[in-house]
């Protein structure tokens, strides 16, 4: 079916008209039908021609929905957009440094990486059909590594943040171990642990848990010392890191929405003596070079910069460093967006806010519920939360 414009416009208009909404005119950036799932996008100038599409309480565009005859009708800013294309061209920057820094095994899921972050540059409307026109690894597959390959650990929770982390990794081609840290029913609940398992079975991954001691964070947060959500996920990142570094694995993915474009990956060195040591065993620049298979330079404040001066050489590929990469963030994706490739692969959003720990904190401590608020609101400042996604989660903690 195709779908013309100017005849989009004329229709808009007369729905509103006949609804007795104001005559206004009908701006329109672009439209992107897909004709097998029958959704159609429609990209406005600017938030304020966006809601002259969708209407007062969403009559206008589901009125034109019926019209037309398609299953789903998307309307979007091109405002919207400028933003996250730009962090994700930084992102593109950060990666190809990386990329010549890997030997060839390492740095296949970057390369694949790339290609998705380019195709969502150049197409940052329509997450799905980038994804459906991606050549990723087979998602149904069972990741055996052959000799020479390495493992990647994704920090798993259940949730659809880190549900989605994991379904990316294995469609890059991180050959991903998803571990979750299970500080106790309170804060991982028996139906967070069966998503965990559910996603895992189906991506054929192999998943293991870390236990961990969480008491003084649920006994203060209890006692309305402090808010939890703060020190539990700080203890939560630092088990993850903890673990992939005593097994020496090279990268570890989290699912973190909010630290994008260059920050969204990074690596965390275990000393910062490691050039020194090779020094010291008497080899000369090119045998330290060679020995350590791949080399990056950094300037002290950590920018990156192909200039010499004033830069030291780090071995991304020494034993204990660990390259962070924060997988939805670096993608420039949504709530939205996760929310939709979670559920491809049956796991759900859950209503509320957080887990039954904070919700015992807000009822024992109401003045808690501010901070909580405050971190949606964090969210929503970054574009990752629609403001009707913010409502919905601030409800839930009021």
């Amino acid at each position: 079916m195709k779908i013309e414009k100017k005849h989009l416009t004329s229709l808009i208009s007369k729905i509103r008209r006949e609804i007795g909404h104001k005559d206004v005119d009908i701006c329109i950036f672009d439209i992107i039908f897909h004709e097998e799932s029958g959704i159609l996008l429609i990209i406005t100038p600017d938030r304020p021609e966006k809601s002259v599409i969708i209407g007062k309480g969403g009559w206008v565009v589901g009125r034109l929905r019926e019209e037309l005859g398609v299953n789903s009708i998307h309307v979007e800013a091109y405002s919207d957009f400028i933003v996250p294309r730009y962090r994700m061209g930084l992102a593109v920057e950060k990666l190809e440094t990386i990329i010549e820094k890997y030997p060839s095994q390492y740095n296949k899921p970057f390369v694949n990486l790339k290609i998705l972050l380019n195709a969502r540059i150049e197409n940052p409307y329509d997450l799905g059909s980038v994804l459906r026109d991606f050549n990723g690894l087979d998602l149904h597959q069972e990741g055996e590594l052959t000799n020479g390959e390495f493992k990647t650990v994704v920090a798993l929770s259940g949730g659809i943040d880190s549900s989605t982390s994991l379904i990316m990794a294995k469609m890059l081609g991180f050959n991903p171990l998803a571990v979750t840290v299970n500080p106790g029913d309170i804060i991982l609940p028996k139906y967070f642990r069966e998503s965990v398992e559910n996603l895992t079975q189906k991506l054929k991954v192999k998943h293991q848990y870390l236990d961990v001691d969480m008491k003084e964070v649920i006994e203060g947060s209890l006692e309305g010392r402090f808010h939890p959500c703060g020190r539990c996920s700080k203890t939560i990142e630092e088990t993850v890191f903890h673990f992939t570094r005593e097994n020496n694995i090279p990268f570890v993915i989290y699912g973190d929405l909010l630290s994008s474009g260059a920050q969204s990956i990074h690596l965390e060195e275990y000393s910062s003596d490691s050039m020194e040591k090779c020094i010291s065993r008497g080899l000369n620049n090119d045998e330290v070079n060679s020995s350590v298979n791949s080399t990056f330079l950094f300037q002290e404040n950590g920018n990156i910069s192909g200039d010499k001066t004033g830069l030291r050489k780090v071995n991304f590929l020494s034993k204990g460093n660990v390259l962070k990469i924060n997988l939805p963030a670096l993608l420039s994706l949504k709530k939205g967006d996760v929310e939709k490739i979670a559920a491809d692969w049956g796991v759900k959003k859950r209503g509320g806010y957080g887990c039954p720990l904070i919700g015992e904190v807000h009822r024992k401590h109401p003045h808690m519920r501010r901070f909580s608020i405050q971190r949606v609101l964090r969210e929503t400042r970054a574009g990752v939360l629609e403001p009707g996604e913010a409502l919905e989660q601030m409800t839930g903690i009021i």
